[in-house]
């Protein structure tokens, strides 16, 4: 009951801190689209498709919040946490989609076509970044004031809607710095080039970005094992179990942020009856969702071989087989 409440609490601070950036995002895209078309800005324009971008991966983030908690049913017996995944594969490509291809378009149209700019809309467009620049910081900190509560970036980044906050924010501030300078450069220098290059720069971030968001979501929902050190305990917990002859297999996979998983294959020492066989499988499950919290789906492939068998079998004997 109490890890429930604990993964309650920590959905309920992140779906906070998506609400919060969410909020910030819908204020300043308003405000960066607004700015970027009465200045003709193409660095305020690509930092508004960011902001716009970023709004519409927030509500995908609290869809993930709250579909990947729905309880197993026959249909997924395993549950639904993988739509944690799903909902931040489909984030990173919204980043790519409409940050990253609009913020190049916008950069290589400005290099082509140019862009003429008044003072007043200098001005404005720097306000507008300035106030951008603030919120997407306060955002920011508290996303990173959560991942420090949670544990540090080693717990606190294991939350794909965490993890997607604390990029899109850091890629926010670095994007209005980038869209700052070059906007300051134009006005000074009187070359488009300068808010164009920076427009470009925005654009190639924000693909990196999505690009790294989208392989740790692929690698989750294709089947990602659990971390090392997890592994490394239940294979130590097998091993030193006197009824295991040997450790044939182990497999694990990630079924969601607390859910993992794990199937191992073991040969038990000869002598055991089928009773016996039971209750040793029962004792050695408890353990390892003793030792393991979030091993929730444990499978157990014995095997009790006559004395002959073991004598004979590839580990008695030195002898490489498959299993």
């Amino acid at each position: 009951m109490s890890g429930t409440s604990t993964k309650d609490t920590a959905d309920r601070k992140t779906r906070v801190t998506v609400l919060v950036a969410l909020a910030a995002n819908l204020v300043i895209a308003v405000a960066k689209a607004v700015g970027g078309l009465l200045a003709g800005s193409p660095a305020l324009l690509s930092e508004a498709a960011h902001s716009v971008a970023d709004s519409l991966n927030e509500v995908f983030l609290l869809a993930a919040l709250r579909r990947s908690r729905r309880p197993a049913d026959r249909r997924h017996p395993f549950g639904y946490g993988k739509e944690r995944f799903f909902w931040s594969l489909i984030a990173a490509v919204g980043i790519f989609v409409m940050g990253g291809c609009f913020s190049v378009f916008q950069g290589v149209e400005a290099l082509r076509n140019g862009a003429e700019e008044k003072l007043s809309g200098y001005v404005a467009g720097l306000i507008v970044l300035g106030v951008a620049f603030l919120a997407e910081g306060v955002s920011l900190l508290r996303a990173l004031h959560q991942v420090h509560k949670q544990g540090g970036a080693a717990q606190g980044m294991r939350d794909p809607a965490l993890r997607t906050v604390v990029a899109e924010d850091g890629t926010a501030v670095l994007g209005v710095t980038l869209a700052m300078i070059g906007m300051a450069l134009h006005m000074v220098t009187g070359q488009v080039v300068w808010e164009a290059s920076a427009s470009l720069a925005i654009g190639v971030l924000l693909v990196y970005v999505a690009y790294r968001l989208g392989r740790e979501a692929k690698g989750q929902l294709i089947g990602e094992a659990a971390d090392p050190e997890s592994s490394a305990k239940i294979r130590a917990l097998l091993d030193a179990q006197p009824e295991i002859d040997s450790v044939e297999a182990l497999f694990t996979m990630k079924m969601g942020l607390d859910s993992v998983l794990v199937a191992a294959r073991v040969d038990l020492v000869p002598g055991l009856d089928s009773e016996q066989v039971e209750e040793v499988a029962v004792r050695i499950k408890r353990s390892v969702s003793r030792t393991v919290a979030e091993a929730d789906q444990i499978f157990l492939d014995v095997t009790d071989r006559p004395a002959e068998e073991g004598r004979e079998s590839p580990a008695a004997t030195g002898e490489r087989g498959g299993a």
